[in-house]
């Protein structure tokens, strides 16, 4: 009975040392692709606020009217200002 003890209480310190590299690598894994996925995150909210007009500063008018410019970057082929290539409308 105490051979069984002392085989059962040897298996069960084993068993999480024999798992250990399984475990490292898995978690090298999953660091790997957090590290992916805030890559990514980061990725799209450069791409969104790239996509956000940008404006100048408010001008007030003699009237009162306030007046906010929309600053659009320079786009290749655009004649009318519009932002969009001539081709493309």
């Amino acid at each position: 009975m105490r051979a069984l003890k002392r085989c059962l209480l040897a298996s069960a310190l084993a068993l999480p040392l024999m798992t250990t590299p399984a475990l490292a690598d898995q978690q090298d894994d999953a660091l790997a692709q957090a590290e992916q996925a805030m890559r990514n995150l980061m990725l799209a909210l450069d791409l969104i606020i790239a996509s956000i007009p940008q404006y100048e500063m408010p001008e007030v008018m003699e009237n009162g009217d306030i007046i906010i410019r929309r600053v659009q970057p320079q786009v290749e082929g655009d004649t009318n200002r519009d932002g969009i290539p001539e081709e493309e409308t």
